[in-house]
């Protein structure tokens, strides 16, 4: 019940927005160059669906690699810095400084080293999973009481066997945290690498619109981008609640 409650006052919140929105582009009679209206911008993303479709499929793309490849090097850096601290001690300024380094600053480069296609925008996608990945599946491994592995040690296990038996399932609940934060965070990456140099992708169709002053076509896009985020960070958790988690 409490649920409900609560999804029904965020819709009203969301009605309520738009609902302002739509007057105010009436009563001040704005122009559709300027601040196109709700109703404008749910017209251009039916209109355009198939154009929308087709660029979402790039970006979509683009993020699952991204997670993909990010999540597998973020969770072997935190497991070698598990096992061999002194090699944590030494990825650690590459950890940070990989997420200080803005990410308009290196979309360029990617763009310059490897062209338009899809590979700029999945290395700008990796860098932005690798952190908190590593950093959070890191602290899972951390996180298990020392008397649960010196049981599982008592009865002879070894610890290939301890990893995966242990340490693996109580990290996962970090895992998926970091997980349901890179993924949106991998979605406004691509998004950037394709403002930067692309062919095809949501950031790359908002760009054309843009220089066309087609702005309904640009919030149409950033809808489609929200409704990717939205499926993207549900998607995780689903899995989270799927996954056995045990400790």
């Amino acid at each position: 019940m409490r649920s409900r409650t609560e999804y029904l006052i965020a819709a009203g919140v969301v009605f309520l927005i738009l609902g302002l929105w739509e007057a105010v582009v009436r009563l001040l009679h704005l122009p559709p160059f300027v601040l196109p209206a709700p109703s404008q911008i749910f017209l251009a993303f039916a209109r355009d669906f198939p154009l929308l479709l087709y660029h979402a499929k790039a970006t979509l793309v683009e993020v699952g690699l991204g997670l993909g490849i990010g999540t597998t090097v973020g969770a072997v850096v935190a497991v070698l810095a598990f096992y061999f601290r002194p090699v944590g001690k030494a990825l650690t300024p590459f950890l940070v400084g990989s997420q200080v380094i803005p990410i308009f600053a290196v979309a360029p480069l990617l763009v310059l080293w490897f062209g338009f296609g899809i590979w700029p925008k999945v290395a700008v996608a990796t860098m932005i999973v690798f952190f908190p990945v590593a950093v959070n599946f890191l602290d899972g491994l951390r996180s298990l009481t020392p008397e649960l592995v010196e049981f599982f040690q008592a009865l002879g296990a070894p610890e290939f066997r301890i990893f995966w038996m242990v340490r693996v399932p109580g990290a996962l609940p970090f895992l998926f945290s970091a997980l349901r934060v890179g993924v949106t965070l991998a979605l406004v990456g691509a998004t950037i690498g394709e403002w930067v140099g692309a062919n095809r992708g949501l950031g790359y169709l908002m760009i054309q619109a843009n220089a066309r002053l087609r702005l309904d076509r640009v919030f149409a896009a950033i809808l489609t981008l929200t409704l990717l985020g939205l499926g993207l960070f549900w998607a995780i958790g689903l899995c989270e609640r799927l996954f056995p988690r045990r400790r």
